[in-house]
């Protein structure tokens, strides 16, 4: 090769050296660059990391725990309730309920369109339910429907692998076997008020959580309500249950044992059929309710499905007022059911002796006006037995005049009038005694003495419920004590040995003679017995009933009045309250029976029948369809 070769080829080959140092050069720049680049993505990525499993690990931690475990609440089963025999009255069944976890739900409106297909209710009713309910976190569930029929039940498990979030929830629903019947007594379950839940007596209770608003289920609601319990559960992707990991079991509410004989209030509530009124049946010995009727009633089922707009006004515009537990919760005057307080307090005071004379002429004259007897040509000489017979106005005029207001009332008061009775429902009417102190606090006038006249025979201000007549009936019967009335006899606990059994209790021994106690009731038997007596027509041939008749006016008569013409033409509703309180056997009472019609007319047509078919009911007898006429 020529020199002048060998120099272009040293030539190119020093260019190439050349170019190549450069060229390394300009790529180490860029790879650092690069090497730069890839450092700070991976610091940021380690920062990002470090952010997530340090600084917020514990947040995701909990969602991840709950996207996989769910935590289920397990109500608890109320107790059950039975009569005085053992036959259970209300009972627990299986009640299935809808329910939303939004947290699982992949698309909320399209699960709401198709719920609302499968249960046949409105998607906006379920829009509002869950807007209602926005402030729960999201995976607390939801309830959007309560107690699905079978079909419905059916229809959601068919679809369930496509509505991830929808839950069935299981829980024990109430079920009153006798709907109905003893209905004022038992009460009925509602919904948890928003107000409840924060009041100290509902601790633990959840939203949703049906509780006792009346009668038994509500008074016994600590003893029937029982624990909720809980488990822990592990779930897939749509919320279907794949093991349980822990569970704390539910503890049962305590069964209650009524004093009520279901086939007595049975027949008490037969009696009152078309009728508006109450029954009650007390034991004179301990003082156990053993019926307690009123009429009309109201369906318990309704309650516990969950009463409608429409149906609530429905009942709270009933001008019969079906929710009103008339035997503790209206009071009416007792007309002449009041006497024989009246003249066991003039006996006791010593106004009056078994042998005391008054002479009825069908009037009373006081002021310038006349205060009639019921029977307008007057009743003759009258003695107290005689005047307990035939139930004398003009007698028990004049001894209520000799007593007074106040010491009427005082004694009134010994036998539970004009005061609660202790029975432990809510709702208790405490009545009225009146006393010339009481007027004047009250009205702001003086008592005025042509007023003791109207008290003397159970009118004008006088008040008191059936289970207070029945109740002061029972003092009568027993020769002077006062039980407390009591409704439940025994609590049931969850093992053998937690059983609390209800002791009778003795409110008062009320201060008058047993030979007193003895002459009234010896009236009080002939009332039924004599032929002349006001309740002659119930007499029973087997079974010795003693008792009073009372017819409570509630219109005023004018002087003069034709009793009976008025009685043709008076409407149903200024018709007078028809009374009668009774016990038998007359010789040893075992039962008490008061009843009261509202606008019955008399009371020995009306009322007493009534309590004659009660008593032979609950002794055993035959009743006969016609008992025997005057």
């Amino acid at each position: 090769m020529s020199s002048k070769s060998e120099k272009l080829l040293k030539l190119e080959n020093l260019k190439q050296f050349n170019w190549e140092v450069a060229e390394s050069g300009a790529f180490q720049k860029h790879y650092l660059l690069l090497m730069a680049l890839v450092l700070v993505v991976l610091f940021i990525y380690i920062l990002r990391l470090w952010h997530l499993q340090v600084v917020q690990g514990p947040k995701y931690r909990y969602q991840s725990e709950n996207n996989r475990i769910r935590l289920e609440d397990i109500p608890a089963p109320r107790g059950i309730i039975f009569d005085r025999n053992g036959i259970p009255l209300v009972e627990n069944r299986p009640a299935y309920h809808l329910q939303l976890i939004r947290e699982d739900v992949q698309d909320l409106s399209q699960t709401i369109q198709e719920l609302a297909r499968l249960t046949g209710r409105s998607a906006e009713e379920f829009q509002e339910i869950i807007e209602a309910n926005r402030h729960l976190p999201k995976f607390v569930p939801i309830r959007l429907a309560a107690d699905l029929d079978r079909d419905c039940l059916a229809r959601i498990e068919a679809q369930r692998v496509r509505l991830p979030g929808v839950v069935i929830q299981l829980e024990p629903k109430r079920e009153y076997r006798c709907n109905g019947t003893a209905a004022h007594l038992i009460g009925y379950l509602s919904e948890i008020a928003e107000s409840e839940l924060k009041s100290e007596a509902y601790q633990g209770y959840v939203m949703g959580e049906d509780v006792g608003k009346f009668g038994v289920e509500s008074a016994f609601e600590k003893y029937l309500h029982g624990k909720r319990g809980g488990r822990q559960v592990e779930v897939d992707a749509i919320g279907r249950r794949r093991r349980v990991l822990d569970e704390v079991l539910p503890i049962s509410g305590r069964n209650i044992w009524l004093t009520i004989d279901i086939d007595l209030q049975r027949a008490a509530e037969d009696c009152l059929q078309g009728r508006v009124g109450s029954i009650v049946a007390i034991d004179p010995n301990s003082g156990a309710v053993l019926a307690l009727a009123n009429n009309p009633v109201f369906d318990q089922e309704k309650f516990i499905r969950g009463l409608k707009k429409e149906e609530w006004q429905e009942l709270s515009k009933d001008r019969t007022h079906p929710l009103l537990n008339r035997a503790i919760g209206a009071a009416y005057p007792p007309g002449s059911t009041f006497k024989p307080f009246v003249a066991l307090a003039a006996l006791k005071e010593g106004l009056i002796s078994p042998e005391t004379t008054i002479n009825c002429h069908g009037y009373f004259p006081f002021g310038n006006r006349r205060y009639r007897c019921w029977r307008d040509h007057g009743h003759g000489a009258m003695e107290l037995e005689r005047a307990l017979v035939q139930s004398c106005d003009v007698y028990f005029y004049q001894t209520g005049m000799r007593l007074g207001v106040d010491r009427i009332s005082q004694y009134a008061n010994y036998f539970g009038l004009g005061e609660r009775t202790g029975i432990g429902l809510h709702g208790e009417h405490p009545g009225l005694m009146p006393t010339s102190a009481w007027k004047r606090q009250a009205l702001g006038v003086p008592w005025q003495k042509g007023e003791t006249l109207s008290v003397a025979i159970g009118q004008g201000f006088d008040l008191a419920t059936p289970l207070q007549m029945t109740l002061g009936y029972s003092a009568i019967a027993n020769g002077g004590n006062l039980w407390q009335p009591f409704v439940v006899k025994r609590i049931e606990g969850n093992g053998p040995t937690e059983v609390d059994d209800i002791k009778p209790k003795l409110k008062r021994r009320i201060p008058i003679d047993a030979r007193y106690f003895q002459l009234v009731q010896k009236g009080l038997l002939g009332v039924v017995d004599e032929a002349r007596g006001t309740a002659h027509g119930i007499k029973h041939k087997a079974v010795s009933i003693a008792g009073k008749t009372g017819t409570a006016q509630v219109v005023g008569l004018a002087e003069g009045a034709n009793r009976k013409l008025l009685e043709k033409i008076t409407k149903h509703k200024d018709r007078d309250h028809a009374w009668f309180v009774g016990y038998a056997p007359a010789e040893e009472p075992q039962v008490v029976v008061g009843a009261i019609i509202e606008h019955g007319g008399h009371g020995s047509s009306t009322a007493a029948p009534l309590v004659r078919k009660v008593i032979l009911s609950y002794l055993g007898h035959e009743v006969e369809d016609t008992p025997q006429k005057k």
